[in-house]
């Protein structure tokens, strides 16, 4: 018969296998653990994008399932890469950075959709996150609210040189990342409910040249800045809030583009191991 316990270190408590201890090597909810994952993991929310994504890959396997979060783990032009679905909103995407984290995971790339808020963003277009406004609840927990979300200028060069050897279509700018879909973006909810402030919400933000709403970057490149790990965020529009415009079109692109950009930070790392230094900079050529 096996013990299904095992002593803490103060030999005072014995705690389930499957209980929830942060400190266990397989991880509570996504059911992962040292050595499932690489280094880098993509992070789409939507669990149906991650087999989309690795078909772009040399090879997957899948690792982890459990709830919204699906795990596989494959290469991309000779890079260890990840990828882990977050589902919908910042609490679930924050679940996915602690436990990835704590498995070793060094750098996190949201892939997704948003809603593009300047004229001349165009349905398909990539948008790629330099800062994002915390207009979500879960980072508030960890951080003050002054504290900024902000990508890493190497995950954001690496993104962007993606996009362009790729020939993608993309912009950079500011994120709003929203606790919800209806009424924190400024849409009409049930009953033609409307909450205090929707209907200036997206002309104070496009005012403010933000460049898209979406769910989940704010949390991930704040927790990742507290962490000191590197984050960033690539997004496909389905819709421009100015225009009217939608179609769900594009994703593909934003896989390409972040699996790429994992490839050039590899690069990025063994540039800056053979020069000595600690941080990329535009004077080291990829």
């Amino acid at each position: 018969m096996t013990d299904n316990s095992r002593d803490h270190a103060d030999g005072d408590t014995d705690v389930p296998d499957d209980s929830e201890d942060p400190n266990d090597e397989l991880q509570y909810h996504l059911e992962v653990g040292p050595g499932d994952v690489a280094d880098a993991v993509l992070l789409p929310g939507n669990p149906e994008r991650v087999s989309k994504i690795t078909a772009l890959w040399e090879d997957s396997e899948e690792v982890g399932r459990h709830r919204e979060y699906v795990t596989e783990t494959g290469t991309y032009d000779g890079a260890p890469i990840s990828v882990t679905s977050t589902g919908i909103g910042s609490p679930s995407a924050a679940i996915a950075v602690e436990e990835l984290a704590r498995t070793g995971v060094e750098t996190f790339i949201r892939v997704g959709s948003c809603g593009a808020l300047q004229p001349e963003m165009s349905v398909g277009d990539l948008i790629i996150t330099t800062g994002a406004v915390r207009q979500e609840g879960t980072s508030d927990e960890y951080v003050r609210e002054d504290y900024p979300a902000a990508a890493d200028h190497e995950v954001v060069s690496a993104l962007i040189a993606a996009a362009e050897r790729l020939g993608h279509e993309y912009h950079t700018g500011v994120t709003m990342s929203a606790d919800s879909f209806y009424a924190g973006q400024g849409r009409p909810g049930f009953d033609g409910f409307e909450a205090a402030g929707s209907d200036r919400l997206v002309d104070e933000l496009r005012e403010a040249n933000v460049a898209n709403i979406e769910m989940e970057a704010s949390a991930i490149l704040t927790l990742a800045s507290v962490y000191g790990l590197r984050a960033g965020a690539v997004c496909t529009v389905y819709a421009n809030r100015e225009t009217g415009e939608f179609r769900t079109e594009g994703e593909r692109k934003a896989a390409e583009t972040a699996s790429l950009a994992v490839k050039l930070l590899q690069r990025m790392d063994e540039i800056k191991a053979e020069q000595g230094v600690d941080r990329w900079h535009a004077g080291l050529s990829l």
